[in-house]
């Protein structure tokens, strides 16, 4: 039987796809769970930033999931669904990874991003909840300004209108995949290293001691970025890369 998306429940509205995943947990059968909405009206995305998105364009869906995960083995929950989520909409577009968990065209314009919420009881793990929000079929011609300027849709990238029925299928095949991966032992490090096109650039990463301007150079081990500044090496557990300077061959 499928583990992820064994049940599903689809909303025409909902408040947060992530709040109705998280209050799923307590369920017994809540591992692969799977809310959807057509529209949410307090969808947020990271650092308490709300996530706005037309009704009936795009792809909001969260994931209820009891990892077999210590909670020292966490940062592989990020990286692994970052993954999944660049190799669902890969299927669609050209789409890579920016850290710690957006999705970006090529000019790094925002495609989507996620939002993961995680319980534990002491050294375990004892429930994760994987939001997504993807830009499917909004036209950057559509969106507000505000947010045009840094984002665009995979419709937009494909030239063509997605199938969003199809793309959550891919989606929920690909978080399958990358969760069972992480269960066995298997590490998304280097794949995700691969993947995440925020390495080599000049970039401004927003931490919880300020804002930190250098050269994203590396992951360490649990997948934190390392960042060359002009006072040394930081590495950057928590935060959030806000601006990328992209390096342009002469």
């Amino acid at each position: 039987m499928r583990r992820i998306g064994h049940t599903i429940e689809a909303h025409a509205t909902i408040g947060s796809t992530n709040d109705r995943a998280r209050a799923l947990l307590s369920a017994t059968d809540a591992d692969g769970r799977v809310v959807v909405a057509d529209e949410q009206t307090a969808g947020r995305g990271r650092r308490g930033r709300s996530w706005l998105s037309p009704p009936g364009l795009n792809l909001m869906v969260s994931v209820a999931l009891r990892p077999k995960l210590a909670a020292r083995e966490a940062w592989q929950l990020g990286l692994a669904s970052a993954l999944a989520v660049a190799n669902a909409c890969s299927s669609v577009a050209l789409v890579s990874l920016k850290w710690p968990n957006d999705l970006v065209s090529a000019d790094g314009a925002k495609v989507g991003g996620l939002l993961i919420e995680t319980l534990f009881s002491g050294e375990r793990m004892t429930g994760a909840v994987v939001g997504v929000g993807i830009n499917v079929n909004w036209a950057r011609g559509d969106m507000p300004p505000e947010i045009a300027a840094d984002a665009t849709s995979l419709s937009d990238l494909a030239g063509v209108p997605v199938d969003r029925v199809a793309l959550l299928r891919n989606l929920l095949e690909s978080i399958e995949a990358e969760i069972s991966a992480i269960e066995t032992g298997e590490s998304p490090l280097d794949r995700y290293r691969a993947a995440c096109t925020t390495l080599g650039e000049l970039v401004t990463v927003a931490t919880p001691d300020g804002s930190l301007l250098g050269r994203a150079v590396d992951l360490d081990a649990t997948g934190a970025l390392i960042v060359e500044a002009h006072d040394g090496r930081h590495v950057v557990a928590s935060g959030e890369v806000v601006q990328v300077r992209r390096q342009v061959s002469a």
